[in-house]
């Protein structure tokens, strides 16, 4: 029996922790979440960004390389919410580009990000969740998170932008686009079915794959 490696990627709001465990449950995935209750530096981050984010981003590379790691090498097949791709050109460089994180700790931890990475096995598919900013505005005051309230149009908008050119050079391994505003796999399950079809299609290297709204991935 084949086993599968997938990372769920895409911007704050898009839905990935949603159907990372929607996937898990109908397949009977292993699946693995974002460290937030045992990171030790998140506090400190959010009272001084400038200060605490290189140790708080060092911290999520190590973790997300150990889990990148168990998960790739698990006899189950595995979905992971968030990549460690992500953090290197998109939450990192966002750091920078707001001035929270200095070109000295930034040089430094591309370093360490590229010693890493090379170590690393690559995902078997990588879902990009997409939907417009005003979508994920919407989301994030919904569900109303503390942690989130912060979290504006602009930023977002800016983290957007960086996806777009990193999925733009992203090579790693196949990718399929999803348009998370038109699918509502949450509540609607045929949607969800839709979604593992096309994941499977992917998987089984069909290059074009379309969407109901036409939408290609």
């Amino acid at each position: 029996m084949t086993t599968r490696f997938v990372l769920v990627a895409g911007n704050i709001g898009a839905g990935k922790t949603s159907l990372t465990e929607r996937i898990g449950t109908r397949l009977g995935w292993q699946t693995s979440f974002e460290s937030v209750s045992d990171n030790p530096y998140l506090a400190d981050f959010y009272q001084d960004m400038r200060q605490w984010s290189f140790h708080l981003q060092v911290f999520f590379l190590g973790h997300r390389a150990e889990q990148h790691l168990k998960l790739a090498q698990s006899p189950q097949s595995a979905i992971a919410d968030r990549s460690i791709y992500e953090d290197a050109h998109i939450f990192v460089r966002a750091l920078h580009h707001l001035g929270n994180l200095r070109e000295r700790d930034l040089l430094a931890y591309r370093q360490i990000y590229r010693l890493v990475l090379a170590n690393l096995p690559r995902p078997d598919l990588l879902l990009y969740l997409k939907a417009p900013v005003p979508a994920l505005v919407e989301r994030i005051r919904q569900r109303g998170r503390a942690i989130e309230s912060g979290i504006n149009a602009d930023y977002l908008s800016l983290l957007d932008s960086f996806y777009e050119e990193w999925m733009h050079d992203f090579d790693l391994c196949p990718v399929l686009t999803i348009p998370s505003q038109s699918l509502d796999f949450v509540h609607k399950p045929h949607h969800l079915d839709i979604v593992i079809e096309r994941m499977n299609d992917k998987l089984a290297g069909k290059e074009h794959v379309v969407f109901p709204n036409g939408d290609s991935a």
